[in-house]
């Protein structure tokens, strides 16, 4: 048992707070939620601030912070794990993959060569341990191509591609097969939102759209603000139309198809207040693109791009202003320049916040 803090309330508003408390980041999802007579003892990692307790109890005006203990939940990781090695040979043990994507009832897994026999072992272990999971695939590829989507191929489970993914209180409609979609980058779409000044009406031009994940939680939580959505693949248009009336962002997000160079000389120059920048591979080379879409006063780029060894984030920020120079603009200032995630050894995906003029 774990002694920790926690929000206690009646049963029949416990719903509506467990969801709010999620969407905080509150609750503890190591340890079991219990019961005591009427109440749910709901465990949190943290302390809400006064502001998270006051949205709490709008919902819940008894609801009250207290003590309690809590059983610890038996790490879904941990019975994977122990499964796989009771069906995989002992020299393989090493090889046996310990984390995966899951994208709404999607789980997308890396197997390594030498567990392929294996595959469908592993699939089915997933399903077991990850009752949510409704079907597994590995990947069969890398990233590639103009659309940056990647070969799966299905090894248990329901055999689709198509899922809903929840985030934030956001809905995104996905189809891993046509649309590039990752989960990994959740609390950069959120950040970012946070980060638009509803007030001052922004105009947000989102150069690498996808299925709407940094757009759509900009149009809900910004009404005032203005985003052009734009991806080069049809599908992932497709389904960001989908999202935005789904979501409800109908009069606030614009979802464009079209080439990220061609629209910033056309229909998107010098309409931005902020443009997002999210295809790392590539991005450094639409510096040119971004600084077209720029108001002619500037405005703030979030780029994200890779660093790989032995380069370095400085290595990075010098080669992006020489090139915001070339357009006529300047860098005013880095906001903020952070790892976002290591994505392979010695390579890290940064993200920089740039003050442009």
């Amino acid at each position: 048992m774990i002694n920790t803090v926690c929000l206690k309330v009646s049963k029949c508003l416990g719903e509506k707070v467990i969801s709010l408390a999620h969407k905080l980041e509150l609750v503890n999802k190591t340890l079991f939620i219990e019961k005591q007579d009427d109440q749910l003892l709901i465990p949190l990692k943290r302390m809400p601030t006064e502001i998270e307790l006051s949205q709490l109890k709008d919902l819940a005006p008894q609801l009250v912070l207290d003590n309690a203990n809590f059983t610890l939940k038996r790490p879904a990781e941990e019975t994977l794990i122990s499964a796989l090695k009771r069906q995989i040979p002992p020299n393989l043990h090493s090889s046996i993959p310990h984390s995966f994507d899951i994208v709404g009832d999607i789980a997308v897994i890396e197997i390594p060569p030498e567990l392929t026999a294996y595959q469908v072992i592993i699939g089915q272990a997933v399903l077991s341990a990850h009752k949510n999971i409704k079907s597994v695939h590995t990947k069969a590829s890398a990233i590639s191509g103009v659309y940056r989507i990647r070969d799966l191929s299905h090894i248990a489970g329901e055999n689709r591609t198509q899922t809903v993914y929840n985030e934030y209180g956001c809905q995104y409609h996905v189809d891993l097969a046509k649309a590039y979609f990752s989960p990994r980058l959740s609390q950069e779409h959120h950040r970012v939102a946070t980060l638009v000044n509803n007030n001052k009406a922004e105009v947000v031009v989102d150069l690498f759209a996808g299925v709407g994940p940094f757009a759509i939680p900009i149009g809900k939580l910004c009404p005032n603000v203005k985003v052009y959505a734009l991806d080069i693949n049809p599908d992932a248009v497709e389904l960001l139309k989908v999202n935005v009336q789904i979501n409800k962002v109908e009069n606030r997000v614009y979802p464009l198809l079209g080439d990220a160079r061609e629209s910033a000389k056309g229909t998107l120059f010098g309409v931005a207040d902020r443009v997002i920048m999210n295809l790392p591979e590539t991005a450094i080379d639409f510096v040119d693109a971004a600084c077209q879409t720029l108001k002619s006063t500037g405005g703030l780029v979030h780029f994200y791009g890779f660093v790989r060894k032995p380069d370095t984030i400085e290595d990075l920020k010098t080669r992006f202003t020489c090139l915001v120079e070339h357009q006529g603009r300047r860098v005013v200032a880095f906001e903020g320049v952070k790892c976002v995630r290591e994505t392979a050894p010695y390579e890290q995906q940064v993200v920089l916040d740039v003050q442009i003029h």
